[in-house]
């Protein structure tokens, strides 16, 4: 034989070619750890060259700072970090489930877990929380649930370093000035005496102890409430609940107002009539038509005051009109779908389970790229969607009704498949 095979190629050539690709395939292994190693060393560069004469002239000592970063490397997991040299995109899926489907957000077993903890510790927390509401005018139940929906309670294990989590953050991610911020300020509480580098653990997104206070929340927010003389937001209770309550006063709580109600919206009012710029006094929106659920009347005492259109999943799920205190919940987390359940949940705490008399449709399973791509499209017609960041927030789903409504569709004011292939 030639020492030909059929097709004309030679026996050594497969050889040939499978030595090529194993070289290149442990090319592509060495260079990995490589690459790894080049961003550990601009990272250490960034520390010393960057941060380090800002954190001095914070007076933060170089014992702290030394302390903080021993051994920390950025950590490459983490989500939404561009790598050097990289421009920012728009993620293909959000790793929050607080903008994820809105129906998958209340799931029952999510819900009563918070429910049925609270109600507990309700009762083993009675004279605390008692004290609590007398001080900072924020009832007991809402504490709870935001307790119980940030870190169960503190059953919760927090699996990061904090440093490790915020020095990745404010050296490469979307977000670089405001870790940076975040950063200085987890320092400053090691230097400051609050708490050792060692018990500074955090979730993914570096917020810490049972409340999830981001470290500048921690130093303008956390209160010794057990009379120890310090502010522990880690083991103490009274301490975590009361630097809760602290924190929304100091957002605006208004005492004696819950924080919304549950109602049936008619066809004739709009979807986009709904934000917190667009507030009427409650009688106003009852005389369009917007009644409580169940046949229950709105308090007299509520029908002067304002009050706003909430439809998180536009028309394919519950309404409600709102008060000032549901955005006050809303800036301990910016998700109308987190507000919303913190209020639920402190109502069914109070009250017993109930669910919405409202059911959630079959929305919400878009990939987050696709919805800034629908936002862009928009934007580009002249609408306010807030931002092309691929979360459906108010201004988002209100400019879908208004766009609906003026191409002659029945406003949903929520993003589906069909309307993304419209408009992008």
């Amino acid at each position: 034989m030639s020492g030909r095979t059929e097709g004309g190629a030679t026996e050594r050539e497969p050889r040939r070619l499978a030595a090529i690709f194993l070289s290149a395939l442990i090319g592509l292994i060495l260079a990995a750890p490589a690459s790894a190693a080049k961003i550990d060393d601009q990272f250490r560069a960034w520390l010393q060259n960057d941060l380090w004469p800002e954190a001095k002239a914070k007076d933060i000592s170089e014992k702290t700072f030394d302390a903080a970063f021993d051994d920390v490397k950025p950590n490459l997991e983490l989500p939404d970090l561009v790598m050097p040299g990289k421009k920012a995109t728009t993620p293909q899926k959000q790793h929050q489930a607080e903008f994820g489907s809105p129906g998958a957000y209340f799931a029952e077993k999510t819900v009563r877990a918070v429910t049925a903890g609270g109600r507990t510790r309700e009762a083993a927390n009675a004279r605390t929380l008692a004290a609590i509401e007398k001080r900072y005018g924020v009832p007991g139940e809402v504490l709870l649930a935001i307790w119980g929906r940030e870190t169960g309670f503190g059953a919760a294990k927090m699996p990061y370093d904090a440093f490790e989590v915020l020095g990745t953050k404010a050296f490469m991610s979307t977000r670089k000035e405001f870790f940076r911020t975040e950063l200085l300020a987890a320092l400053e509480i090691v230097q400051r005496g609050l708490a050792p580098v060692g018990a500074m653990k955090s979730s993914w997104a570096g917020a810490l102890g049972q409340p999830q206070f981001m470290p500048t929340s921690f130093l303008k927010h956390a209160v010794d409430f057990d009379g120890d003389g310090r502010a522990d937001i880690w083991n103490s209770v009274p301490d975590t609940l009361a630097s809760i309550a602290n924190y929304l006063v100091h957002y605006g709580w208004v005492k004696g107002r819950g924080w919304g109600f549950e109602v049936t919206v008619p066809e004739s009012v709009s979807c986009s009539l709904e934000g917190p710029d667009q507030g009427k006094r409650i009688s106003e929106w009852v005389a369009m038509g917007i009644k409580r659920v169940g046949g229950k009347a709105f308090p007299a005492s509520e029908l002067k005051k304002e009050g706003f259109l909430l439809m998180p999943a536009g028309r394919s799920g519950p309404a409600f009109i709102v008060t000032p205190n549901f955005y006050v919940l809303k800036e301990y987390n910016t998700s109308d779908l987190y507000a919303l359940f913190i209020g639920h949940g402190a109502d069914r705490i109070a009250n017993g389970d109930s669910n919405f008399s409202g059911s959630w449709g079959a929305v919400g399973g878009l990939h987050r790229s696709d919805i800034a791509a629908l936002q862009r499209a928009l934007e580009a017609k002249g609408y306010d969607v807030g931002s092309a960041d691929g979360l459906p927030g108010f201004k988002t789903r209100r400019s879908i009704g208004k766009w609906q409504a003026k191409n002659g569709q029945a406003a949903t004011c929520f993003p589906d498949a069909d309307l993304v292939a419209t408009l992008k």
